[in-house]
């Protein structure tokens, strides 16, 4: 069994002048540090999902053919993953439409993996996140417990901050960064295993 850990790093946020992809990149690079861990960041507004353009169900495709050429590559991309961690805003005490579009989107390509969050916005994007983990269970994720929710403070410093943000403007969350990083590789192996042993 190939022993890599491919994580995809999800930017769920399509919006002008979005804040996602400063914590979307620096998450990226916490965990390509990691052992064995390879990253693949999928930014929605590059990939540019059509809204509900498939008929049917996506719980019912068995072939990864989800009658769309842009569905069917955001497919391929997630089916490559092992594990998630999805960076999401806050909106109006939710996550965004275009993740939605995303998670409901396909099907089978989510299914037996862990998903980890970092989220911002109003209390660090915990109302969000809470959605986000009960959506996950529906699509037969493994939403981990610990999760990153960047206080107002960081959010603010990292905003005014010009790209490639500086590190440390998040270190007040290292510690939370790296338990969440951690319990997403131990689920991460696991779970692989077990999809390898089926």
């Amino acid at each position: 069994m190939d022993t890599n850990i491919k994580i995809g790093v999800i930017i769920g946020s399509v919006r002008e002048g979005r804040f996602a992809e400063k914590p979307a990149l620096w998450i990226a690079d916490e965990a390509r540090k990691l052992p064995a861990a390879q990253v693949d960041v999928i930014d929605l507004k590059e990939v540019a999902l059509p809204t509900y353009a498939t008929g049917g169900y996506p719980s019912m495709v068995a072939d990864g053919n989800y009658g769309s050429e842009v569905v069917n590559a955001f497919a391929k991309r997630i089916a490559a993953a092992d594990a998630f961690i999805i960076v999401s805003p806050e909106y109006n005490h939710g996550y965004s439409s275009a993740l939605k579009d995303a998670l409901d989107s396909i099907w089978k390509e989510w299914n037996e993996k862990p998903v980890a969050f970092v989220g911002y916005g109003n209390v660090g994007g915990a109302r969000a996140i809470e959605q986000l983990r009960e959506v996950a269970v529906e699509l037969e994720m493994a939403p981990i417990r610990i999760a990153v929710h960047l206080p107002s403070d960081v959010h603010r410093a990292v905003a005014q901050a010009t790209s490639p943000v500086d590190p440390a403007l998040f270190a007040p969350v290292d510690k939370k960064k790296d338990d969440m990083l951690a319990q997403l590789m131990r689920w991460s192996k696991a779970l692989k295993a077990m999809r390898a042993a089926k």
